[in-house]
């Protein structure tokens, strides 16, 4: 396969014309919504590393457990030949651990992000570390329709999906991404990351932690929406909420107005009642057999499956069946 870093067909992160839309029909419904993906420009996808280190945030410093000590048993379920795509690769900080277990010669490497200069200086770095890797980054939204580059003859095609990013997704679009990628991974597998059910205390610390980084990032959002859109309110009279609802068996992420107040967007004027939300984000916690049943529906074959010693963290292999 050939070395290098290839750029396939990049596009703007999450420009302002879609950002614009999609803020003002947030702010429009009630309650008050938004996709986290509006997370991830460069300082957010900063802030998100440092939150991925924080002493409270144990989904990070799990699931890399896991990959140090299962990488060369999930290699193997992977094949000789691989395409590995990697679905909001962020810093390409996992990936390592698998990469080491598999020869640089059979595995061409396809990263994909919504965030274009951070993932370009992950590739970066990653090339200067494994010289010889055939890496082809895509700036794309992974969950909206994209384009990868041709399977190599003789590969099969892998997604990597760390991080229990697939919790930050409603069911219904957890099920169309999962049903993408069994399309997209047909006659590969998909290897992914799900946090699991678990105390309240745990899981409420993780989200809130001391140093106020959750907090920063989750501000993000709105200092985005001043900055890129021209937006006009009151930041200081936001604050960051985060709780587990246990209906839902999710952690939920909230901007939470402190008082009333009006926000201006474009032509436009929104109000929030004190104590009203932007919901920004949510982050549903799974049972192994549940998440293996809704991967099933969406046409994949559950596999093996590797867990902490706390079954805080689960890592799991799901075969694509083959397309017709």
């Amino acid at each position: 396969m050939k070395p290098g870093i290839e750029w396939r067909q990049p596009r703007a992160s999450a420009d302002n014309e879609q950002f614009t839309a999609d803020l003002h029909a947030a702010l429009s419904r009630t309650p008050k919504a938004i996709s986290p993906k509006y997370f991830y420009d460069e300082v957010g996808s900063t802030l998100f590393e440092r939150i991925c280190d924080l002493p409270e945030y144990y989904p990070t410093r799990t699931e890399l457990s896991l990959l140090q000590t299962h990488a060369a048993d999930m290699a193997a379920q992977m094949g000789d030949q691989v395409q590995l795509v990697e679905y909001g690769a962020g810093a390409l900080r996992k990936v390592r651990l698998l990469l080491d277990a598999i020869p640089r010669d059979s595995v061409q490497f396809v990263p994909m992000d919504i965030s274009g200069p951070h993932l370009l200086a992950a590739c970066d770095g990653l090339a200067a570390d494994y010289p010889g890797l055939a890496i082809q980054p895509l700036v794309a939204d992974f969950t909206r329709p994209h384009t990868l580059p041709p399977c190599p003859a003789g590969c099969r095609r892998v997604g990597f999906f760390p991080g229990s990013s697939i919790g930050n997704f409603t069911p219904g679009e957890a099920d169309a991404f999962l049903r993408l990628a069994a399309g997209e991974l047909a006659g590969g597998g998909l290897l992914i990351g799900i946090d699991l059910v678990k105390d309240h205390d745990t899981l409420h610390a993780a989200y809130n932690d001391a140093a106020g980084v959750t907090a920063a990032f989750n501000m993000n959002l709105l200092q985005r929406a001043r900055a890129e859109l021209g937006a006009e309110f009151p930041l200081e009279d936001f604050e960051h909420l985060a709780f587990y609802n246990p209906a839902y068996r999710r952690i939920e992420m909230h901007l939470r107005a402190t008082r009333p107040l009006a926000l201006r967007l474009g032509d436009e004027v929104y109000q929030f009642t004190e104590g009203e939300t932007l919901h920004t984000e949510h982050s549903h916690k799974y049972t192994v057999d549940g998440f293996q049943a809704m991967a099933a529906r969406a046409g994949f074959k559950p596999g093996k499956v590797w867990m902490d010693p706390n079954q805080w963290f689960a890592v799991l292999w799901l075969e694509a069946q083959h397309g017709e």
